[in-house]
C-alpha cells in the first residue's frame, strides 16, 4: 500500500446544488478522464487532491481502512444529502492478487454530479472549476489481436473444458486481448461519451484510463441496504423481431448458460451471507437486452448487518464466479496458466465510495485500458463450462468487444 506523507491531510469539503449541469464531459481531462456515469446519472471528477495506491492481496481492505482515516479527518458540508454528494474517492483495483497494475483511490479537487433530477458540485479545499475545454480529436483507433489470439483462445478453451471435465474446476472465465497505438491528439472524453449514448443502460466509465461500459453491478450500498446484479450467460441478438425474440428464448432455456449463471449467483450469494440479512434473488433469471447482447440476469437485494462499507463489500465478493470461476482459486490458477497476460485493472472493481462508505461499483467489463505511452489494451471474456465449444466462446468474446471498439473507432 501506498500512502501520501504522513500525516493523511484533512479536507474540507462542500457540496451545494446547483441549477444547471452543463454535459459531465466537458470540463474532465481529455486524457485522462475521471467518470462514473449510467442511465443520465453519475459523477464526474476534475483535478486529484489525494491519491491513495494499493498492491497485493491485501489490497481492497487496506484501501476500505485507508479510506475510513481520510475520511474521519475529513469537515463535510453537504447541503444536498444524496448519494454521490460530500467527500468522495473514485476507485478502480486490480483483478489479480499478483497484478503489476497499482489499484488506485482517487478524490478529485472537484465533483460534479446529478442524480433524481438533483445537480450539484463539490469543492475540496475551495477549489475552483475549470473552464469547459474544446473537444479535441477522434481517437479513429484500429485494434488488432493481442498476446492471445482468437485461435490461440479457441485452444484455451479447450484446455479449460478438459480441465472442468477432470474435475479441477466447475466453471472458468478466459478473457482474451486486443491491442492498439492512441494518436497523440486523441480525447478520449468522446469515448465515454459514444460509450455513454450508445449503452445507457451500463456503467460508462473512465477512472485511471481504463475507459468501458459495464452492465454489471458488482455492489451498491446506500443507508443499509445493499444490491447486485449479476450476470453471467449470453446470446447475440438476433437480426429482426422474431429472430431477436428466438434468441432471448433460447437463451433463457439453455441448460449451459443457466448452469453458468447459477454458478455466479451462487458465489454471489455465499460471499455476501456473512454481511447481510434478508437477501433476496429471483427465482429464475430474467433475459437483460443490450444493443448487441442478450445476457441472463439476476438483481439482488438485502440488508447489511454488520456495518460493512462498500469497500470492505467489493473485497469479500471479487472476484466473482462471474469473472473468474469456481471453485475461486483453482479457477484463478487456471486463468493465470491459460491467459498469457496480465488483466490489469479489467475485470477488478470500478466506481466510487463515499464518505459514509457507501458506494457504487461495477465490474470492469467491455473496457480498454489507456497506458501512458498512448498503448491501448481492450479486453474481453467468456464463461466456460462443461459444454462449452470453443469455437462458439471466441465467437462470444468478439460480440462483447463491440462497444470498446467501436467507441475507440469513432
Amino acid at each position: 500500500m501506498v500512502l501520501p506523507s504522513s500525516p493523511v491531510p484533512s479536507f474540507s469539503v462542500t457540496t451545494t446544488a446547483i441549477d444547471h449541469i452543463s454535459p459531465l464531459l466537458d470540463v474532465v481531462d481529455r486524457r485522462n478522464p475521471l467518470v462514473f456515469v449510467r442511465g443520465g446519472a453519475g459523477m464526474a471528477g476534475i483535478g486529484e487532491a489525494l491519491r491513495l495506491e494499493f498492491t497485493g492481496p491485501r489490497r481492497m481492505h487496506d484501501a476500505a481502512d485507508a479510506w475510513r482515516e481520510v475520511a474521519a479527518r475529513a469537515t463535510v458540508d453537504d447541503g444536498v444529502g444524496v448519494p454521490g454528494t460530500g467527500l468522495v474517492a473514485f476507485g478502480s483495483f486490480a483483478f489479480d492478487d499478483a497484478s503489476a497494475d497499482v489499484s488506485v483511490l482517487v478524490v478529485p479537487r472537484i465533483v460534479i454530479g446529478r442524480r433524481d433530477g438533483v445537480a450539484w458540485i463539490t469543492r475540496v479545499d475551495g477549489a475552483e472549476l475549470p473552464a469547459p475545454t474544446p473537444v479535441g480529436a477522434a481517437a479513429r483507433l484500429r485494434m488488432s489481436e493481442g498476446s492471445q489470439t482468437r485461435a490461440g483462445y479457441a485452444a484455451a478453451v479447450a484446455e479449460a473444458v478438459t480441465a472442468i471435465r477432470s474435475g479441477e474446476v466447475s466453471k472458468v472465465v478466459l478473457a482474451r486481448d486486443l491491442v492498439g497505438r492512441l494518436p497523440a491528439e486523441a480525447d478520449l472524453r468522446i469515448v465515454a461519451a459514444t460509450l455513454l449514448t450508445a449503452y445507457p443502460d451500463c456503467y460508462a466509465f473512465a477512472v485511471e484510463g481504463l475507459v468501458g461500459a459495464s452492465p454489471e453491478t458488482l455492489v451498491r450500498t446506500e443507508r443499509g441496504e445493499v444490491s447486485a446484479r449479476v450476470l453471467a450467460g449470453s446470446a447475440a441478438r438476433g437480426v429482426d423481431a422474431s429472430s431477436d425474440e428466438a434468441a432471448a428464448h433460447a437463451l433463457a432455456t439453455s441448460t449451459k448458460d443457466l448452469d453458468e449463471h447459477a454458478f455466479a449467483l451462487r458465489s454471489l450469494l455465499l460471499s455476501l451471507a456473512p454481511h447481510a440479512a434478508d437477501v433476496v434473488s429471483g427465482e429464475q433469471p430474467f433475459t437483460l437486452k443490450l444493443p448487441n447482447l442478450w445476457h441472463l440476469a439476476s438483481d439482488v437485494s438485502g440488508r447489511l448487518t454488520d456495518g460493512s462499507s462498500s469497500l470492505d463489500l467489493i473485497a469479500s465478493l471479487h472476484p466473482t464466479a462471474a469473472v473468474a470461476g469456481t471453485p475461486t482459486r483453482a479457477a484463478l490458477d487456471l486463468i493465470r496458466r491459460l491467459e498469457p497476460f496480465d488483466r490489469g485493472r479489467y475485470a477488478g472493481p470500478v466506481g466510487w465510495v463515499g464518505a459514509d462508505g457507501d458506494g457504487e461499483w461495477a465490474i470492469a467489463l467491455r473496457c480498454a485500458q489507456v497506458h501512458p505511452d498512448g498503448t491501448v489494451r481492450a479486453f474481453a471474456g467468456a464463461g466456460i463450462v462443461a459444454e462449452s465449444v470453443p469455437e462458439r466462446e471466441a465467437a462470444e468474446t468478439s460480440m462483447k468487444f463491440q462497444p470498446v471498439v467501436q467507441a475507440f473507432a469513432q
